[in-house]
């Protein structure tokens, strides 16, 4: 029964109930939003170019979040994780993949469009599947370092589901003043007791989890999110110069970044800080904060980038109702 189970510690349980319906409301929203995109792609003949190809994969890591999502939901209202270690394992490489793909595809939907818009360029097959195959298989490689021992994947503060546990960094910032204090007494005390042997032994194995963390955070950061949020700024600034001199803008340039920072913004913030920083003195609700935000991406990513694509849009809206809109063509050189 739900109630034999205890509230997670700095939730009540409104909390409890409030964020398991939010992540529910998520989890179902987008999933729906995006299997309409995915079944649309799949249904429509004029849907199927490579351009679409990339909001097709966006649409795929989407619909991955919002599965996660649920998950998540159904263990929040049950008030604990159902699924053990392994479950928890498996739901925290599942989630990750997922988000790194869809970010990654966000920043290939904008170097695509830069060249749409700016060089005139039609997108290839061969390089949307390319680029598609090679997303999946990245993010895969930095999901499954976790589950090998560089980096790790914990519950959230909810305790009803799992991911990247940026905990670990708090550990040195636990111990920082038992290290100075150890540094300070007499050497030869630490060296000769077996007592302080075994302590200071334990301060640096706890040192090293923080490495661990750090070093496994740097480059995944930059190799998954900072490259990314730099194609996306450079690409979209491009194509708003663009619709400036021609006076006929097809969407608004600046959404997309926005959108971008304010679901994963939150993540990186919340990464970093812990880095350098307790994450612990962060209250648990202002921590849940992040994965709450973080799996709203899939709807606004499906207002974003198919439903604000008007061939996309077109393509969707003929698979609901078999009534043909045309669009205007903008592609006209290869490349």
């Amino acid at each position: 029964m739900v109630s034999s189970y205890p509230l997670p510690e700095g939730f009540s349980e409104f909390d409890v109930f409030s964020l398991g319906s939010c992540l529910l409301v998520e989890g179902m929203l987008g999933f729906f939003l995006n299997a309409v995109t995915i079944v649309a792609f799949l249904k429509v003949r004029e849907l199927r170019t490579p351009s679409n190809f990339l909001v097709f994969s966006l649409a795929m890591a989407d619909i991955g979040i919002s599965m996660n999502a649920t998950v998540a939901a159904f263990s929040s209202f049950l008030r604990y994780w159902p699924y053990g270690s392994e479950g928890c394992q498996t739901h925290g490489f599942q989630g990750f993949m997922t988000a790194l793909a869809s970010i990654h595809f966000i920043a290939a939907i904008a170097w695509d469009r830069y060249h749409q818009y700016c060089t005139r360029t039609k997108l290839q097959w061969s390089s949307a599947i390319t680029l598609a195959v090679f997303v999946w298989l990245f993010t895969a490689f930095w999901s499954a370092m976790p589950l090998i021992g560089w980096g790790e994947y914990d519950y959230e503060p909810l305790r009803t589901c799992c991911t990247l546990d940026y905990s670990k960094g708090d550990r040195y910032c636990a111990f920082t003043s038992t290290l100075h204090y150890a540094i300070k007494i007499n050497i030869n005390v630490l060296v000769t007791s077996i007592y302080k042997k075994k302590q200071y032994i334990l301060i640096f194995s706890h040192f090293s989890l923080h490495r661990n963390y750090v070093s496994y955070l740097i480059p995944m950061s930059i190799f998954n999110m900072a490259i990314q949020v730099f194609v996306v700024m450079s690409s979209y600034q491009s194509i708003a110069q663009k619709f400036k001199k021609t006076g006929n803008p097809r969407f608004n340039p600046n959404t997309p970044l926005k959108t971008m920072l304010l679901c994963w913004g939150p993540y990186g913030i919340l990464a970093f800080y812990a880095a350098v920083e307790n994450a612990n003195l962060v209250s648990p609700k202002l921590r849940m904060m992040a994965p709450i935000l973080a799996k709203t991406s899939p709807t606004f990513n499906v207002f974003l980038y198919a439903l604000g694509n008007e061939n996309y849009r077109g393509g969707i809206w003929q698979f609901l109702t078999g009534e043909k809109i045309d669009v205007p063509q903008i592609e006209n050189k290869s490349k």
